[in-house]
């Protein structure tokens, strides 16, 4: 990865402030990298609802026009829809125009293959290279793009998710749900899949028109006067959702902030507990290579996501599997291992059924279905789960820092299990510790889980003593 003028340049795509590091001249050179790459074919293009996006959408059309792709246009549509639309229309790939959770002033492009989701590290790679060399596909006048508007893409999307779940049950047990959508992509969609399930719900801000009500990323830190919203309207459940719609955080009927890392549990639980009233459990998609006879499809998380789901998973007796930290590598590992459900713990639910990009609206689906099969509220749902405390830090520090500081901490705890798939990970029975360089800023991250709050924290202090 690159800063360069404060543009972000990455395998996963670029990101920036719009106007300073992100430019049209660079949206255009990096939309036409993909539309070389993938040889003026099909090109699906999104965008969430920052004002900016319809500027930078100009600039990536001119880009994927020039190298002679065909472009379908679905307009302002959550991440995991766009993701669908790919594989929906057959596409060779696809742009969606987004941000993600970074601050209004910002904007970038994230890119997509043919199987609908984020490229992976080797085609990531491949564009990037192919938009710092510039040497991009030219159309002559004769072969250039066209464009055609694509409007049912979130129809798809909608029809998908009810076909996975058990709406008649939700609609029975009669919840009311709160929505934050926080002028972000996902709030049509998130409105009207909670009507198809009866839910009543209460939505806030949920046009979207990309004008944040509060900092958009959905920690509890952000959503302080969002959180006792939910029991002033009387609702079961709060669901909060990132700008490009593929995270969701939840709050209890109480106003309490639950978080993002327990999204994944509790729609793990229920696709555990589903599978498992089926006599012969089977993967959702045909075995690995080389693999022989009945294979249990595993859980697949990333390296700092919490233990809790690892737990979840031993109950039913499933493998849970981690990957790399990034959309990318965990939906990499769940198609190479026929995985039943996976995901991050930043409220990112990735579904094979629907798509392999993190998913909140099969996430609210899966936990309305819970709430609706056990009867019990959020809250004690939530209380019957594992309970551990998870720390998340950052410090500044040179990637040429990282050999030796890796070395110091494994001479620090020799006891402990240590993995080096993506930076260094250390176990024991009770607790780990998570240590590694940032995919998409220049610093490192240190995640810590215990027991405890004060003893994650300790994990935490003590790798940055080393700094």
């Amino acid at each position: 990865m690159a800063v360069e003028n404060e543009l972000i340049v990455s395998v996963s795509g670029i990101r920036g402030i719009v106007g300073q590091g992100l430019t049209t001249e660079a949206t255009l050179a990096f939309a036409a990298a993909l539309g070389t790459q993938m040889q003026g074919g099909r090109i699906v293009l999104s965008r969430d609802g920052r004002p900016s996006g319809t500027m930078l959408r100009h600039a990536v059309l001119a880009g994927l026009l020039g190298a002679g792709c065909e472009v379908q246009d679905i307009g302002v549509a959550p991440t995991p829809t766009f993701g669908l639309a790919i594989r929906r229309l057959q596409a060779a790939g696809g742009i969606q125009i987004t941000a993600s959770h970074n601050p209004a002033q910002w904007n970038g492009l994230k890119l997509f293959g043919s199987d609908g989701a984020v490229l992976n590290a080797r085609q990531g790679r491949e564009i990037q290279a192919l938009y710092e060399s510039r040497s991009f596909r030219r159309a002559s006048w004769e072969e250039l793009g066209s464009v055609t508007e694509c409007r049912h893409a979130e129809d798809w999307h909608r029809d998908r998710v009810l076909e996975l779940v058990d709406v008649v049950r939700i609609r029975a047990r009669a919840m009311r749900v709160f929505l934050d959508a926080n002028g972000g992509a996902g709030g049509p969609l998130g409105r009207r899949l909670l009507e198809a399930f009866q839910t009543r719900p209460v939505c806030h801000a949920c046009d979207a028109d990309g004008f944040f009500l509060h900092p958009p990323e959905p920690i509890e830190a952000n959503l302080r006067r969002v959180c006792p919203l939910v029991p002033e309207h009387g609702a079961d459940v709060g669901f909060v959702l990132d700008p490009d719609a593929d995270r969701l955080a939840l709050i209890d009927e109480t106003g309490r902030y639950i978080g993002e890392e327990l999204t994944l549990a509790l729609a793990a639980l229920f696709r555990l507990e589903e599978e498992s009233k089926k006599s012969a459990p089977s993967p959702p998609f045909p075995l690995p290579p080389g693999a022989k006879g009945e294979v249990v499809s595993p859980v697949v998380i990333n390296m700092s996501t919490s233990r809790v789901i690892q737990d979840i998973a031993q109950r039913f007796g499933r493998e849970c599997l981690r990957a790399s930290v990034g959309e990318a590598n965990v939906a990499e590992k769940m198609r190479e291992t026929g995985a039943l459900i996976g995901g991050e713990g930043n409220g990112g639910v990735i579904d094979p059924r629907v798509g392999f990009v993190r998913d909140p609206f099969i996430g609210m689906g899966l936990i309305l279905n819970l709430m609706a099969e056990t009867g019990k509220k959020l809250s004690e749902l939530v209380a019957g789960l594992p309970a551990y405390s998870i720390v998340k830090d950052k410090f500044t520090v040179g990637r040429d820092r990282l050999p030796n500081l890796f070395a110091d901490l494994r001479k620090r705890w020799p006891e402990a299990a240590a993995n080096d798939l993506d930076g260094l990970r250390l176990d024991w029975k009770d607790r780990w510790v998570h240590v590694r360089p940032s995919n998409t800023e220049p610093i490192m991250r240190v995640i810590a889980e215990a027991a405890t709050e004060s003893e994650a924290q300790r994990l935490c202090r003590e790798v940055g003593g080393f700094l």
